[in-house]
């Protein structure tokens, strides 16, 4: 039944009519502040968390070059745009990005965290991309992108890593990406609509692959390939302001390795440009080389202003686990309960939420739980006019998830 939804997703998303064209630089004006902190209640986990400034700026630092800058306390992901580089509707982006902990690794097996086999990485970044409009004025964008990037990663123990464990080596990954999307999600905590089809492609080639760990009982694969689709529809009644969104997204691998493999739950919503969300599970506790994930969430406003709001989402998901990383049961679910505050002119958003996954393995038994909290400064909110962002990666924060490791 997995294979056939995601077959059935991906096809969907590669033959809808006139999808055959890439994207573009994001247009507008945008300057977010963004938490995200979640907590088990039960069990040893690393700490799960965000923090970073997002700027988007069109027209800077000239006409038509445009600059997307994601700023964590140790780490900075960027990109300088060039409109209408290749032609008209076609734009190129030249990325750099580096710092600390984007390519650290928190090691799980079966619902319990391994400090002895986790490990520090750090790296940096180049890339060029090319994005392409191929509707121009339509009320829905068709785009996507064609980028090729270079990202060196370097490795270090934390206290806890065991001295009988040996890091792999510090490599470096080419990767080439090619994308298809109709549509898009802006870059904030609860977008009043979007919806999306998209379809992805990446190869990641690698040098120094090889064994590594305890007693070379892992592997570094030389050549991972990644696939991936997703369906996305977030709407907002006009009146009553109730919510509803429904997110459905599968992925499959071919030679995947615990760097490249897909990584679910938590429920940190802008720890990647595609979250994996489980509610109740440890953020990125499982492991899968392929997986259906589907999730959905529901916002009911509770006062007249309908400033405060009740939530209440869930998850499922269907894995195909990575070798040495299974677990008895290819299915994971999880549901939450949260309620949020959004300023009257939406400048700012705060929401609690309580989590539980009811296949997560404890101690105790199966059944996990998270709290987390989530904080949202939009300094443009009065000026947004919902326009969508470039795709990131499905199954990386690019650094801004870790920085907290070292806070706590």
């Amino acid at each position: 039944m997995r294979r056939i939804w995601l077959f059935v997703l991906i096809l969907v998303a590669l033959i809808w009519p006139g999808l055959e064209a890439l994207g573009q630089i994001d247009p507008e004006v945008r300057k977010l502040l963004q938490f995200g902190f979640s907590q088990p209640l039960q069990g040893a986990s690393p700490v799960a968390g965000y923090a970073f400034y997002f700027v988007n700026e069109p027209n800077y630092p000239v006409t038509n070059t445009t600059l997307r800058l994601a700023v964590a306390p140790v780490y900075v992901d960027s990109e300088l745009g060039l409109k209408s580089a290749l032609g008209p509707n076609t734009d190129v982006g030249i990325g750099l990005a580096g710092g600390g902990f984007a390519d650290s690794y928190f090691d799980f097996k079966k619902g319990k965290y391994h400090p002895s086999s986790s490990f520090e990485g750090n790296s940096a970044e180049i890339s060029g991309s090319i994005y392409q409009l191929f509707n121009p004025g339509a009320l829905i964008p068709l785009n996507g992108v064609l980028r090729l990037r270079e990202h060196y990663a370097m490795y270090n123990t934390y206290g806890n890593t065991s001295p009988a464990f040996s890091l792999p080596d510090d490599h470096s990954t080419t990767a080439f990406r090619a994308g298809l999307r109709w549509g898009g999600k802006e870059p904030v905590i609860h977008p009043d609509l979007a919806m999306e089809l998209s379809a992805w492609y990446e190869g990641q080639f690698r040098t120094d692959s090889g064994e590594y760990g305890f007693h070379d009982d892992r592997t570094l694969e030389e050549f991972s390939q990644l696939f991936w689709a997703r369906g996305l529809l977030i709407y907002t009644l006009p009146e009553s302001k109730q919510s509803f969104s429904v997110n459905l997204i599968g992925g499959t691998s071919i030679h995947a390795d615990r760097f490249s493999a897909y990584r679910l739950g938590g429920n940190l919503p802008l720890s990647s440009e595609f979250p994996l969300l489980i509610p109740g599970y440890f953020y990125e506790e499982l492991s899968a080389k392929s997986f259906v994930n589907f999730s959905s969430e529901y916002s009911l406003p509770l006062d007249p202003a309908k400033k405060w709001s009740l939530l209440v989402y869930g998850a499922l998901a269907d894995l195909d686990y990575l070798p040495g990383l299974s677990q008895a049961g290819d299915f994971n679910s999880g549901l939450g309960l949260g309620v949020s505050f959004r300023s009257p002119t939406g400048g700012w958003q705060v929401q609690t939420s309580y989590g539980y996954g009811f296949e997560a393995i404890r101690d105790s038994g199966r059944g996990g739980q998270t709290v987390g909290l989530l904080l949202q400064f939009d300094l443009q909110a009065e000026h947004r006019a919902g326009h969508f962002i470039p795709p990131g990666d499905p199954n990386e924060s690019r650094g801004l998830i870790h920085f907290l490791q070292n806070m706590f």
